[in-house]
């Protein structure tokens, strides 16, 4: 029920150039500061981040507020899918890296996060989606990935809960650098 900073790692999905032009912009600066944040936060916890970009060629580069602050270690995965584990590599990079828990953040949330989401739940990972990292085109159709998540056992929570909880505890080591992000 609670992220556990030894057993996560941080999915972000499709935040690419194409795609995020098309997010009205108070929700697309949400989700770009929470992204952010969360990078740093894995960084700092040695959390592993892994980031895709869906038909790059069509819908961009990842963004590069992503790409820069990736560490050496983290995985990049370019897929024409739109579930995630179905990328060349993906898979077995899950498995490698032996994670049960996966945080995600992303675009676009009735599509490429709801599948992903959904496929890592069947498949029995601990899944648990960031309400306030995730965005689509349209907001009825991020609702409808809302409802459906929650609906299919799906955990949604903020970035502000996910950070705490790999915390724990305010006398962890990393808490004042890492509260300063969201406080």
């Amino acid at each position: 029920m609670l992220c556990d900073s030894s057993n996560s790692c941080f999915l972000i999905i499709d935040v690419q150039e194409k795609l995020t032009a098309a997010i009205p912009d108070k929700v697309i600066n949400r989700l770009r500061n929470n992204v952010s944040t969360l990078i740093q936060a894995s960084n700092d916890l040695d959390i592993p981040v892994i980031a895709t970009a869906q038909y790059p060629q069509g819908l961009g580069a990842i963004e590069p507020f992503i790409t820069d602050a990736l560490d050496e270690e983290d995985a990049m995965f370019d897929k024409t899918c739109f579930s995630c584990l179905d990328a060349e590599g993906f898979t077995a990079h899950l498995q490698k890296i032996g994670k049960k828990q996966v945080i995600i953040a992303g675009i676009e949330a009735h599509i490429c996060v709801m599948q992903t989401a959904a496929e890592l739940h069947e498949k029995g990972y601990e899944v648990f989606v960031l309400t306030d990292a995730i965005a689509s085109r349209k907001l009825g159709s991020y609702d409808n990935a809302i409802a459906r998540l929650s609906a299919n056992n799906v955990q949604l929570l903020t970035t502000e809960a996910v950070l705490f909880e790999w915390l724990r505890d305010a006398s962890h080591p990393k808490f004042r650098t890492l509260s300063k992000l969201i406080l």
